[in-house]
């Protein structure tokens, strides 16, 4: 099977937010071209091209699938907001609608592209308290888990047969901003800075992160890899708890102290103040992944506070 490289572009689908424009950016800079599929262009200009799609229907948008080196889709309604019903409903739909029709899409083509990488969420798994957990973990229960089981289903129902098939099941990505959005990452650092980066409830939640050079990193093996199949855990290698990673944050920006926020603080100051949902403060999880172990992964940034201060370093 043909794998991506030569011209042919690599096309990602909701490529316009921080996580999309990142690896467009890092794409471009090793000589691949790139599409970016989106419903408005990103909010950086940079080496791509941007094509309009609604993220529902088929159109002409499909085109530039045909004869391109590979698919990249991280198509999904931001989870950082109040999970109003109406929010929920899109955070689901946006996920299972857009695959649907890129499968819809695959079928209508002469030459689909050989591979297809599927984003997917390590909330997958659940909050357990303590367990770190792998691929082979059981999904948890909730509607984080509920989203990511239906949005890989919609995957596998979609994807052909012929296509090899990745899905990397994301955890909290940790990046700079370059204008399109600097992820969870940045609202964390205002946080700290108004020394508000302490232990919230417990403090021993876990947060499972990785660098976005590993993630782009992951990312370009998935679509050149032939030997990468099935399902994988996007993370780096030392999860860290809630309390550690504020710690090692607060150091990284040179903030002394953060105070502590209890568990009623959160549930009252997140909607109200940053709108957003407490649980994203107060639940976490331990992961780590076999498979890129087993497979010799080696990540540029395994620990935290190297991470931390590479990307931060140089905003002072």
């Amino acid at each position: 099977m043909a794998e991506a490289s030569g011209t042919a572009p690599i096309v990602i689908v909701g490529g316009s937010g921080f996580l999309g424009v990142s690896l467009a950016t890092y794409l471009a800079a090793k000589g691949s071209s790139v599409v970016i599929l989106s419903r408005n262009p990103p909010k950086i200009s940079g080496n791509w091209r941007h094509v309009p799609w609604d993220a529902r229907t088929l159109g002409d948008w499909r085109r530039q699938l045909n004869g391109s080196a590979g698919l990249v889709n991280l198509v999904g309604r931001s989870v950082d907001c109040i999970k109003t019903p109406d929010h929920q409903d899109e955070i689901l739909r946006s996920r299972v609608e857009a695959t649907h029709v890129l499968g819809q899409a695959m079928r209508s083509l002469d030459a689909p592209p050989p591979v297809w990488v599927q984003m997917s969420t390590a909330h997958i798994y659940g909050d357990p308290p303590v367990v770190t957990c792998t691929e082979d973990s059981p999904f948890g229960i909730g509607f984080a888990p509920t989203v990511g089981r239906a949005w890989e289903e919609a995957y596998r129902a979609s994807v052909l047969p012929s296509q090899r098939q990745v899905i990397l099941r994301t955890s909290f990505v940790i990046g700079r901003d370059r204008g399109a959005g600097g992820g969870a990452l940045s609202r964390l650092k205002f946080l700290a800075r108004l020394g508000l980066g302490g232990r919230v409830a417990s403090g021993t939640q876990g947060m499972s992160w990785i660098h976005e050079l590993d993630m782009n990193r992951l990312f370009e093996r998935a679509l050149s890899d032939a030997t990468m199949q099935g399902a994988y855990i996007a993370t780096a290698p030392n999860p860290v708890s809630q309390q550690i990673f504020m710690r090692e944050l607060c150091r990284a920006v040179g903030i002394p102290i953060g105070l502590p926020a209890f568990t009623w603080m959160v549930r009252v100051g997140a909607p109200l103040l940053l709108r957003t949902d407490p649980e994203l403060a107060l639940y976490g999880r331990y992961l780590v992944s076999k498979r890129l172990s087993d497979e010799k992964f080696e990540f540029r940034f395994p620990n935290l506070p190297d991470a931390l201060g590479d990307l931060l370093a140089r905003q002072q």
